[in-house]
């Protein structure tokens, strides 16, 4: 699809002249890079765990999706300094027709691109493919405010409307490369999961009979795949098999309400506390299903 749309508006840009069109192109040039970029790290990221990485690939697919803000953020620079150019020697665009029929073809195209992403993003949650999406998204309105500038420039007269478009797109194109980095940083970092999502795990626990608390719970996603361990407190009395066998049933129970999650669950007698810090406050039962750590 990028590479469909990367001719038709290269097209375009010999026809017009258009420094909005031209962005448009940029845009969709880094778009075909993009999608390879996207290509390779979901395919590592899908790779299993082996024994150099024993949690597996998944951070494959935040690196794709930060190679992606590196090329938003360079098209958005190069954009801006060809408008600033075009605005500074007043020029203008030589025609409009082309332009607008290449925006409605890659809005059409984009459309049903987003469509099928999204179906992707519902079975996989994969975050290179949701930085895509976020991208392409992005691509309607640039395809609107490109026509928006041809009609402006060539129909209405209005000069330079089409700099001032391409300085628009360039911001535009600035912010999404600053709102993509922030979920592939937050999965470099392991940043914890959301709370709700977090009281979510933590109530599903919560009712369990021989569970007498669950303490320094971590959480974090790498790639599609989620990751957890904790402390559960169990009676003192029980012997290992008896504590063996409640944690099979605690993971029976993840398994349930967050399929796919890898879980690592530490057993302690109740009372026994060696952990300092938030992430060791008691979160069962007095604290499920809130979360205060």
């Amino acid at each position: 699809m990028a590479l469909f749309l990367v001719v038709t508006k290269m097209w375009a840009v010999l026809k017009t002249g258009s420094t909005a069109m031209l962005g448009s192109l940029a845009d969709t040039g880094l778009d075909l890079v993009a999608s390879i970029a996207t290509l390779v790290g979901v395919w590592i990221a899908a790779q299993p765990a082996d024994r150099d990485h024993r949690f597996g690939h998944g951070k494959a697919e935040a690196l794709s999706a930060m190679f992606q803000v590196v090329l938003i953020a360079l098209s958005a620079a190069g954009l801006a300094v060809r408008a600033a150019g075009q605005w500074l020697n007043g020029e203008r665009i030589a025609s409009a027709n082309e332009g607008i029929a290449a925006s409605l073809v890659a809005i059409a195209a984009t459309l049903a691109l987003l469509s099928w992403q999204r179906h992707v993003i519902r079975k996989t949650g994969s975050l290179a493919i949701r930085t895509d999406n976020m991208h392409y998204k992005s691509d309607l309105l640039l395809n609107l405010s490109v026509i928006a500038a041809l009609v402006m420039d060539r129909v209405l007269g209005v000069a330079g409307a089409d700099p001032a478009f391409g300085l628009a797109i360039a911001g535009w194109l600035a912010w999404s490369a600053w709102r993509a980095s922030s979920e592939a940083i937050d999965h470099l970092m392991d940043k914890e999961w959301p709370d709700e999502k977090r009281a979510a795990f933590v109530a599903a626990l919560a009712d369990h009979p021989e569970l007498r608390g669950v303490h320094d719970l971590r959480t974090r996603t790498s790639g599609m795949h989620d990751f957890v361990q904790f402390h559960a407190a169990f009676d003192p009395r029980m012997t290992i098999a008896e504590a063996h066998r409640v944690m099979d049933e605690l993971e029976d129970r993840i398994e349930a309400a967050f399929p796919g999650v890898e879980v690592l669950i530490h057993p302690d007698p109740e009372g026994l506390r060696n952990e300092e810090g938030p992430a060791a406050e008691e979160l069962l039962p007095a604290a499920a299903p809130e979360i205060r750590a």
